[in-house]
């Protein structure tokens, strides 16, 4: 059962509604079996006797209200009541108001019921998906950062020396400042010690605030017994510190009014309720105002790292420990194997991930020890999480991170059962390593022990392989050596092998954020197949979604999540649009289906005609003419009309833009040449063809008044453009007159036959060039050899290709309406007309019939039934 058919149901549901049968309908549309539903009838499986009732175990609690009745009082109680069966869902309804609870998710909804298909999700569990958890930002986190880049900018202006020792000695000083809020907020302090030791000791207008600071970051390194004893008492009231932090003496810089003025208005904040995991991420931030565009980039949201994990090891250690519960020995158990794992971020920054897992796994820990009803400490260490980050200061940050965060976790434990550790000295932080870590070797770093859990995680760069600098192509060498053509694979694909490496054969797993182009075009085969040789297999993944957070410059990034294991017969899970659904098996292209490959074919797998590229000019733009150009050189030289034709690229294709191109036949050489303007293109174009590095491109130097490749054919084409945006439903192509010169930027067909026209245009089709294509930036590369000599498309008859033609027309007509629009905006899907729209799905309909006759639920079955269908063919 999918989503669509869930909603489908549930609209039919409605529309002929029964209140005797209203459960039973409404359980049958989630796909649950008619032989449990008969069951259910006849009171085999319910464990209620009393009438309008339904108890369930672990599924349902169901109650109808009593004409007489308040709805939502006895909804209320009903939420309350302590039932043995332990249901999912407890729901109550009069049949014009429905009311549930997810005792789960601890989620709870209260519609019409005639809304029931809008908020089909609620009940996803009943047909085994779940509606993945969204953890939501701390507006607190934002405010700060906010604060921290303001007092930057002000201490900047009162400090302009822009050199490395004194850019990372600001750093430092702000990471202490960050702890000294921290601190005084959360009672490692006293409350506003600092602040209002700041406002009460310094004068308004800074000058002595520097100095004065200089003093207390001196008391705070000092042990106690060591300080001079007459010293103030205003600076004996700070605590010694230790743990590194305060330990190196650098210079505090100077201050102003203004500087001193928001330093105070940053510690008026609330930082018991800043998330630690932000800190880094502000100062990385703020540090270098030119970066503060691409936070996004950087900085990595709670939400987001939830998303990876959860399914990497918290929901499995969730899941343990509810079955655990009643059980001291198995708690007990439970409880060893928290301290026995290991977290390690081999690319950790300021040490987001290692942050939030920590923070999760104490919290775990902590509904144990209460489930337990025994007195005990904490046995998660810091220790026993590892990182390694090349970056100098966003090491140290990491560290500094992590002790705020046991700090919130012990208070936490506190709270929860009035015994912790004590705060200070600072004790021994998480193991973060500052190194390269495509050339460290992580099992040095972080040793695999029998009986331990290593989960590997993170956010490793992203660097495309045309991007990548002389450092990382190095790195990758290094990385793949002995492994063949992985130049072309983009730099985080060095994460992927050497976790694949560190986690083979061993209970280990891993997770990396990514772009989507490891999964997608030539690098799944020079990638993936390496992978599955180590006998891996991928447990769980998201597909491609937008990178977001609360960040000012919000990333607008498509990125995926893969969680990668050695191969088990544990649960797969995908998960596509926040749903999350039980897979047999995950592909390397995030599709339900076999561990297929799909690689480059010269030919059609479905025997359609050939495809190819379009024209190189290998000119520098010396033989293309713009109208003023051909204008120009036909007034003064009509008698050369022949010499130039029609040039169309994928740009000019989309925009409408006109171009012309010079087009020299043997015998008309003489004539070219006689022109004085056309000459000196043609010595131009051989000047730039004789400096070029390639032999053969020096060879065309002696001909420099044709194209670097002569491959034109005389006759209609059908044209794609070969960059194309991922934002688009359809792929943009078009039918082009002969005696056009086509770019190398486009893929032509010539004379095509309308109905490919119909294919290449529909649904599936792009489905198929978004999962393989290569990708160019965040561009799709549409491929003649792997996007379509792959695609597969059965063998139909001539009434069927009639059928498409008809179509083909519908679409030409519809955008003929619109003859004012570019293909760009006809073809933008805010923007798409909805006639042309509406032209398309009809389109999409019948080619969709050449398939199957039943009609496709929704994109993830097409998808797999394309690659099922893949792999028959070949």
């Amino acid at each position: 059962m999918n989503i669509a058919q869930i909603e489908a149901n549930l609209q039919a549901l409605i529309k002929a509604f029964n209140k005797d049968s209203f459960i039973y309908d409404f359980l049958l549309a989630y796909g649950i079996p008619k032989a449990s539903i008969t069951r259910l009838q006849q009171g085999n499986l319910n464990l209620s006797k009393k009438a309008g009732e339904i108890a369930w175990t672990n599924k349902l609690f169901f109650k109808a209200a009593a004409p007489d009745e308040n709805m939502h009082d006895l909804f209320l109680q009903i939420q309350k009541m302590p039932l043995k069966l332990e249901p999912r869902f407890r729901i109550v309804t009069d049949f014009e108001t429905l009311a549930a609870f997810d005792s789960k998710t601890m989620d709870s909804l209260d519609i019409p019921i005639r809304e029931l298909a809008q908020h089909f999700d609620f009940f996803l569990p009943w047909a085994g998906m779940e509606k993945a958890e969204i953890h939501t930002e701390n507006p607190a986190d934002v405010k700060a950062a906010g604060k921290m880049a303001k007092l930057f900018d002000e201490i900047k202006k009162d400090n302009p020396d822009n050199t490395p020792e004194t850019v990372h000695q600001l750093n430092l000083f702000l990471s202490r400042l960050l702890f000294c809020f921290f601190a005084e907020d959360t009672g490692i302090f006293s409350k506003g010690l600092f602040s209002g030791a700041v406002f009460a000791h310094t004068q308004q207008d800074g000058s002595d605030l520097s100095a004065y600071l200089q003093r207390v970051f001196g008391v705070m390194s000092t042990p106690r017994t060591l300080l001079p004893t007459d010293l103030p008492v205003f600076l004996t009231d700070f605590p010694y510190v230790n743990g590194g932090l305060f330990k190196k003496e650098i210079p505090v810089p100077l201050f102003s009014r203004r500087s001193r003025q928001t330093l105070l208005e940053c510690g008026e904040l609330n930082w018991a309720a800043i998330n630690p995991d932000i800190f880094g991420s502000m100062i990385q931030a703020v540090v270098s105002p030119e970066h503060r565009g691409s936070l996004g980039m950087h900085y990595t949201s709670v939400p987001n790292i939830m998303k990876v994990i959860q399914p990497l090891f918290l929901d499995e250690l969730h899941a343990a420990f509810e079955a655990a519960k009643g059980s001291k020995t198995k708690l007990k158990a439970l409880l060893y194997r928290l301290s026995r794992i290991k977290i390690l971020d081999p690319a950790c920054g300021s040490g987001n991930f290692l942050i939030i897992a920590y923070k999760e796994l104490r919290q775990l820990e902590i509904l144990i020890i209460k489930e337990l009803q025994e007195l005990s400490l904490s046995n998660i260490q810091l220790s026993n999480f590892y990182g390694i980050e090349l970056d100098g200061f966003a090491h140290e940050i990491a560290m500094l991170s992590l002790w705020l965060a046991e700090h919130q976790m012990n208070q936490l434990f506190f709270e929860q059962l009035n015994h912790s550790k004590p705060a200070l000295p600072l004790s021994e932080s998480g193991r973060i390593v500052r190194g390269n870590a495509t050339r460290l070797d992580w099992a040095a770093i972080c040793p695999q022990v029998e009986g331990e859990e290593v989960f590997v995680l993170g956010n490793p760069p992203y660097v495309g392989s045309s991007l990548q600098s002389i450092e990382q192509k190095m790195d990758m060498a290094i990385a793949f050596v002995g492994i063949e053509g992985y130049k072309n694979l983009d730099y985080i694909a060095c994460w992927f092998l050497k976790g694949a490496r560190y986690i083979k054969n061993t209970a280990s797993k891993y997770a990396f954020v990514s772009t989507n182009s490891i999964c997608q075009g030539e690098q799944v085969a020079l990638l993936w197949t390496y992978l599955f040789k180590l006998n891996l297999e991928i447990g769980f993944a998201y597909t491609s979604f937008k990178w977001k957070n609360n960040a000012k410059a919000n990333a607008g990034v498509s990125v995926i999540i893969v969680g990668i294991r050695n191969e088990s017969k544990g649960q797969k899970y995908l998960f596509i649009n926040d749903i999350k659904s039980n897979a047999s098996n995950i592909n390397p292209y995030l599709s339900n289906g076999q561990n297929l490959i799909v690689e480059k074919r010269q030919t059609s797998l479905s025997l359609l005609k050939d495809m190819t590229s379009g024209v190189k000019a290998g000119d520098g733009g010396n033989l293309i003419l713009n109208p003023d150009e051909k204008t120009q050189l036909l007034n003064e030289f009509p008698h050369i009309s022949h010499l130039i034709k029609n040039y169309v690229g994928a740009d000019d294709l989309m925009n409408g833009n006109k171009r012309y191109c010079l087009w020299i036949s043997d015998k008309d050489i003489e004539i070219a040449y006689s022109i004085p303007s056309l000459k000196k293109r043609f010595e131009k174009c051989r000047e730039l063809r004789l400096a070029s590095r390639k032999a053969a491109t020096q060879k065309k130097a002696n001909a420099p008044h044709e194209f670097d490749e002569n491959k034109f054919v005389d006759a209609e084409a059908i044209i794609i453009p070969q960059t194309g945006s991922e934002r688009r439903n359809y792929l943009p192509i078009a039918f082009l007159n002969s005696n056009i010169i086509i770019a190398n930027s486009a893929r032509i067909i010539y004379n095509g036959e309308p109905y490919l026209f119909s294919i290449l245009s529909s649904l599936m089709h792009i489905l198929w060039v978004k999962a393989v294509a290569g990708r160019l930036k965040m561009d799709m590369q549409y491929s003649n050899t792997l996007c379509y000599n792959t695609f597969p498309f059965p063998v139909i008859s001539l009434e069927n290709k009639e059928i498409l033609e008809m179509h083909v027309y519908e679409v030409i007509g519809e955008r003929e309406k619109h003859s004012e629009k570019t293909l760009a905006q006809l073809y933008d899907p805010d923007l798409m007309p909805s006639g042309l729209r509406q032209a398309h799905q009809a389109l999409d309909i019948a080619v969709e019939r050449c398939y199957r006759s039943k009609p496709f639920e929704n994109d993830e079955e097409r998808l797999a039934y394309l690659f099922k269908l893949y792999e028959q063919m070949i």
